[in-house]
């Protein structure tokens, strides 16, 4: 290599460790806003979540507090309605 190339290579390799300071500087900028994010949405999904699971326990003491009468309820009506769609399609059938 020539001192000429040498010379011109001084004011190149400046630039380029001054721009890399400036990019090092942004990606720990965009590291603590990405971080900031995070914690955020981490604290809104524990929030989330600590709902979720009160919600859950009140639907457990429901169940659990009926037994299995819940589902006993749910198939008498069902049988109920049977009973009523039946009466009224005889109902409504000419006497003879």
């Amino acid at each position: 290599m020539s001192a000429d190339a040498i010379y011109a290579l001084i004011p190149i390799m400046g630039i380029g460790v001054g721009m890399l300071g400036v990019w090092t500087s942004h990606q720990q900028k965009m590291a603590k806003i990405q971080a900031q994010t995070t914690a955020e949405k981490a604290a809104q999904y524990a929030a989330n979540n600590t709902e979720l699971e009160a919600r859950l326990r009140v639907l457990e003491r429901i169940v659990t507090d009926k037994g299995y009468d819940v589902a006993t309820q749910i198939e008498a009506l069902r049988d109920a309605r049977k009973v009523d769609a039946l009466l009224e399609t005889r109902n409504k059938e000419p006497s003879l």
